[in-house]
C-alpha cells in the first residue's frame, strides 16, 4: 500500500495495514495508541448541543485524547466512549455524563498524523549505534527537571514542579532523586524516571497505561524503557 492509497481519514485496519506495509510488523489499534496516534470520530450535527458544534451544522470530526477514554480503548473495549474532547472550535469540553458512545468501527486516524509516526519510527530504526545519545553522567543517572514536567506532567493530577522542588517522599534523596546529582547545586538535580514512575502509580494513581505509552514516546526516557519493563515484570504489573 503506498501513501496515496492511505485515506485523509484512514480506518483503524487501514492505518494498521499500511503501517504494516511501512515496518514490518504487525499493527493492532492498542499499539497505535501506544504510540500517541489521536483517533477522531465524526459527530453529526446535534441540536442538544449547539456550544459543541457551533457553526459546524454539518458535524465535524472530535478527537479522543483523554486518559480514561484512551486507556478503556487500548484494554480492548467493544466501543467507544467518549467522556472529554475537543469542540468544533477545538476547545476542550467535558461531554454530558456519561459521555457519548459510538461503534469501534467509527474510529478514524488522522493521514498526516500516520505518515509522521511512520517517519518517526524508521528514523529510529535507521540512527546508527554510535549516535545513541550518550550514556554518560548525568543522563546515566536520571533525566532533569524540565524532562520530569515534559514525561510526566501530563499524566498526574498535581503540581509536579511543586513536588519535584519540595523534594519529599518519592520525589527527594529516599525516592526517586538522585541524591549525588544535588552535591553542587539543586539545579542539577535528576530523577530515576523509572523509580518515580513507579511511584507515581503506586502513590498517586498515575495510570499504568499512560506511564508505559511515556516510556515508548519520550526522548528522555527512550534509553530507560528496557529498565521500566523489567520493573513492571518483576513487580507483576
Amino acid at each position: 500500500m503506498s501513501t496515496t492509497d492511505l485515506p485523509f481519514r484512514a480506518t483503524t485496519s487501514e492505518a494498521c495495514d499500511w503501517l504494516a506495509t511501512q515496518t514490518g510488523t504487525p499493527w493492532t489499534l492498542a499499539r497505535l495508541l501506544e504510540h500517541e496516534l489521536t483517533p477522531y470520530v465524526w459527530l453529526d450535527y446535534d441540536p442538544a448541543y449547539p456550544d459543541l458544534f457551533g457553526d459546524a451544522n454539518g458535524g465535524y470530526a472530535a478527537p479522543i485524547f483523554f486518559e480514561d477514554d484512551i486507556a478503556r480503548l487500548a484494554a480492548g473495549s467493544e466501543d467507544v466512549l467518549i467522556t472529554i474532547t475537543k469542540d468544533a472550535y477545538k476547545i476542550v469540553a467535558r461531554l454530558p455524563e456519561p459521555g457519548f458512545t459510538r461503534p469501534l468501527a467509527d474510529l478514524r486516524f488522522q493521514k498526516k498524523d500516520i505518515e509522521k509516526l511512520a517517519g518517526r519510527l524508521k528514523h529510529a530504526a535507521q540512527a546508527p549505534a554510535e549516535k545513541a545519545r550518550p550514556a554518560a553522567a548525568e543522563s546515566q543517572l536520571g533525566i532533569g527537571k524540565a524532562e520530569v514536567l515534559a514525561a510526566f506532567g501530563p499524566i498526574v493530577r498535581m503540581n509536579l514542579e511543586k513536588a519535584l522542588d519540595d523534594a519529599i517522599g518519592i520525589f527527594g534523596d529516599d525516592g526517586a532523586r538522585v541524591k549525588a546529582s544535588v552535591r553542587k547545586s539543586k539545579r542539577n538535580a535528576v530523577w530515576n524516571p523509572v523509580t518515580l514512575a513507579l511511584g507515581l502509580h503506586d502513590v498517586y494513581r498515575a495510570p499504568l497505561g499512560a506511564l508505559k505509552r511515556a516510556f515508548k514516546t519520550h526522548d528522555c526516557l527512550l534509553d530507560w524503557n528496557e529498565n521500566w519493563e523489567q520493573s513492571l515484570r518483576l513487580l507483576n504489573k
